[in-house]
């Protein structure tokens, strides 16, 4: 589907090579500008006249999720930044973990630092997996009049049911007392994803998306921690889903796989640029 609208076991792997991922990398907030990302010193041009702001996912930072997507975004002529938000007890390799209410607020100081130092009016962003959720609610609240193009893959606005792990989860909060506060604050974005959750419903109401940016939502109907993966369709008027299958039937990529996708990076830069043609292009890392 590419419409403008009008195992237990395989999650727990996947959120495990997730935090991994995110542990093991090195705690570097900005890339080398030579990469053509994170250089303070690029100027939009006209025809790119919005600098993109990278979003990572829970459990990741800038440097890891966004070290494929980001020099060939750079590439294209766009200023390029990106940001480690929501970081906690892991250390600062270890991002999202904060609530998402407190995630967007840091997101919108860093969104206009890009804007102060680049003189650009608004920025384009772009977010993997809790990089969509948490800068939908910076848009809704507040931040819309700030940005021009929004894309997020691996989407999720909806919540998850972690394949069903998430009945076990509120099962546990509800018969260990103090779980529930220890999780939020270890990890506020976690409870925030088990619907319903008072976030979600603030997100959704009304609906998600907000006038004035350009909604693209990317989903895989092989995500294996966005679960149903239709919790990233946004359905909406005025918004664009795309199921990569739907595009590009030789994909298999599942949730963290889609940082690495070549046809996740053709659709992202259609949705900033509705003149850049995405190719189909065979990828077969089903993670």
């Amino acid at each position: 589907m590419w419409v403008t609208n009008g195992g237990v076991k395989r999650t727990l792997a996947v959120l495990a090579a997730a935090l991994t991922l995110g542990a093991v990398a090195p705690p570097v907030a900005e890339a080398a500008p030579s990469s053509g990302w994170n250089d303070w010193g690029c100027r939009p041009s006209a025809a790119h006249p919005e600098p993109v702001v990278l979003v990572h996912g829970l459990g990741a930072n800038d440097t890891v999720n966004w070290f494929f997507h980001a020099p060939k975004i750079a590439a294209q002529g766009y200023c390029v930044f990106s940001l480690t938000y929501g970081t906690g007890i892991l250390g600062p390799g270890v991002g999202g973990l904060a609530s998402m209410r407190d995630s967007a607020a840091q997101l919108g100081r860093f969104v206009d630092r890009v804007r102060s130092t680049t003189g650009a009016a608004k920025v384009d962003i772009v977010g993997h997996s809790e990089g969509s959720t948490m800068p939908a609610y910076y848009l809704k609240y507040g931040g819309a009049a700030k940005v021009a193009h929004f894309a997020g893959f691996g989407a999720n606005y909806r919540g998850t049911t972690l394949g069903g792990l998430d009945a076990l989860a509120k099962a546990l909060l509800t018969s260990a007392p103090g779980l529930g506060a220890v999780l939020r604050t270890t990890c506020g974005a976690c409870t925030e994803y088990l619907a319903p959750s008072a976030f979600l419903d603030d997100l959704a109401r009304g609906g998600v998306h907000v006038p004035g940016p350009t909604y693209t939502s990317i989903v895989s109907k092989y995500d294996e921690v966005v679960t149903p993966y239709t919790s990233g369709i946004l359905g909406e008027p005025g918004t664009t889903d795309v199921v990569l299958q739907d595009f590009c039937a030789g994909d298999a990529s599942g949730h963290l796989s889609q940082a690495v996708d070549p046809n996740v990076t053709g659709l992202i830069l259609h949705a900033l640029d509705a003149s850049y043609a995405p190719a189909c292009t065979p990828f077969t890392l089903p993670l």
